[in-house]
């Protein structure tokens, strides 16, 4: 009864409105936005290296890997492994369009994560949509709303898709029990977050750049390794995205709704959960942060689901499923394994027998450990902002508890179970922000103006939020009071 309920609530949640909605929505903040996605790259990554780690708030880079750490998970993998076998080849590319026109989103939801965000008892940025619909469009009802359905869904039933995919990923490689597997994660996670904010930080900043780095340059050599396939694979994923191959052109449907939906669940544009990371970090101006953000969606679906699938499709490690026949397959080049990430295990392990297996396990492990971090790390921000208003000094105790409950809960269950869980908390929250920050997009809008301004007059961008109109975030003036007493020493040392 359980799983017909969450597939049921699924199919009203993620009906074809909200693929459309993700895909719009991106459009449309790309047009407003002058396309900044490719005409500011090269900020992008010159803004990797702004910003320092203050005791108020991360750095620039910090608040990346944090946000990477959520972004980068098990969609990275299962997820794009899912989406070909249900939408085929062709799935691919709709990840790709989604995470293209997500930039803009991301940007748009994580400046307004900078504008309005607060400090915390301990003296600590933090930010969210829950903060920004209260505070932005003055709707406090709709923050608390937010912050519910992110508390719920980070906390309870994101955890179990990605501790399912590592239990998955050791069992096939090494053929470790998912009892052994869940206990594992239970302590390592319990001793992470109840460190807080600086330790997930710390944690998150050593392990995503390296396990990302480390995924992508061994994709890279097993694409290398069948280089003589790569032409007719790129042709192969355009063919099916559009309709013309004639195998897998029936699905084309299927090829967009599911390319959709993995790419959000994997890049997190739009999903409301990247404000929370980028609302963290010590800047001089949102839109730095909003661009750092940006970038982080090229990442995770541009870099590292492209290797995946690149993988897959190159080596023919890979099955497309029949939509007219549950047994049947439109391509079948792994026989007896479910959809996720054993295909990539197969692939990788043709290419490097002995070790493929293994290493797919261990990016496994790492990438789904970190976005588990940025769950509790999303889950407590919102927890927060509800104790503003109510005391809930035992709510954390309790969100650190159920959080270590599910992910031994998704290590022994089904992945079908744990994926249903999944899609429905994403969609829900995706829902929720996407409408919110279509009503309060013009404060992020107008950031993006002043920094560009401000960028073209010559200066190191400083945000004023009463010059923007912005009459509800007081924390700027004093962060700009900072800013700018940290320059006029920089610029006149004493002697």
């Amino acid at each position: 009864m359980f799983e017909t309920l969450v597939n049921t609530l699924n199919g009203w949640v993620w009906s074809p409105a909200l693929i459309y909605l993700c895909l719009g929505v991106g459009l449309y903040f790309s047009l407003r936005t002058g396309f900044l996605q490719v005409r500011h790259f090269g900020e992008m990554l010159r803004l990797l290296r702004d910003g320092r780690s203050s005791n108020e708030g991360v750095s620039s880079f910090q608040a990346l890997a944090m946000a990477l750490a959520g972004r980068v998970g098990t969609g990275n993998i299962a997820g794009v492994a899912t989406a070909i076998t249900f939408g085929g080849p062709g799935a691919l590319f709709w990840m790709w369009m989604v995470a293209f026109l997500g930039a803009s989103t991301a940007f748009v939801e994580s400046v307004l994560g900078q504008i309005y965000k607060e400090k915390d008892s301990s003296g600590h940025y933090i930010g969210g949509p829950a903060y920004y619909f209260e505070k932005g469009l003055g709707q406090k009802w709709y923050g608390v709303l937010f912050a519910i359905s992110a508390a719920i869904a980070c906390g309870l039933l994101l955890p179990g898709v990605q501790a399912n995919s590592i239990a998955t990923a050791m069992d096939t490689a090494l053929s470790l029990s998912p009892a052994y597997t869940a206990g594992v994660l239970a302590v390592v996670l319990a001793f992470i977050i109840f460190g807080g904010v600086k330790r997930i930080a710390s944690a998150a900043e050593v392990i995503v750049p390296f396990m990302a780095g480390a995924y992508i340059l061994v994709a890279i050599i097993v694409v290398l390794m069948n280089i003589g396939q790569l032409p007719e694979t790129l042709s192969l994923i355009f063919r099916s995205a559009f309709g013309p191959d004639a195998a897998f052109g029936a699905i084309l449907g299927q090829a967009v709704a599911w390319g959709v939906k993995r790419g959000v669940y994997s890049n997190e544009a739009g999903q409301g959960t990247g404000p929370h990371p980028a609302a963290a970090a010590n800047v001089s101006h949102p839109a730095k942060q909003g661009l750092v953000q940006a970038f982080s969606v090229y990442v995770d679906t541009l870099l590292v689901c492209s290797a995946t699938g690149f993988m897959l499709l190159s080596t023919g490690m890979y099955n497309v499923q029949d939509p007219n026949n549950a047994e049947g397959f439109l391509h079948q080049g792994v026989a007896g394994v479910a959809a996720g990430p054993g295909y990539v295990q197969i692939a990788m392990e043709n290419i490097m027998p002995g070790i493929g297996a293994t290493f797919v396990a261990v990016a496994l492990f790492l990438f789904a450990f970190t976005t588990i971090l940025a769950y509790y790390y999303i889950a407590e921000t919102n927890i927060r902002y509800l104790g503003r208003s109510v005391k809930m000094d035992w709510a954390l105790p309790i969100l650190k508890l159920v959080l270590i409950g599910m992910v031994v809960y998704g290590c022994l269950r089904t992945a079908d179970v744990a994926w249903a869980m999944g899609d429905l908390g994403v969609g829900v929250i995706a829902w929720l922000n996407i409408i919110g920050i279509l009503f309060l997009q013009k404060p992020a809008l107008a950031a993006l103006r002043d920094y560009e301004a401000q960028k073209r007059a010559g200066r190191d961008p400083v945000y004023d939020a009463e010059a923007n109109g912005v009459h509800n975030a007081p924390l700027w003036a004093e962060i700009r009071r900072d800013f700018e007493s940290r320059r006029a020493a920089e610029d006149h040392p004493a002697p």
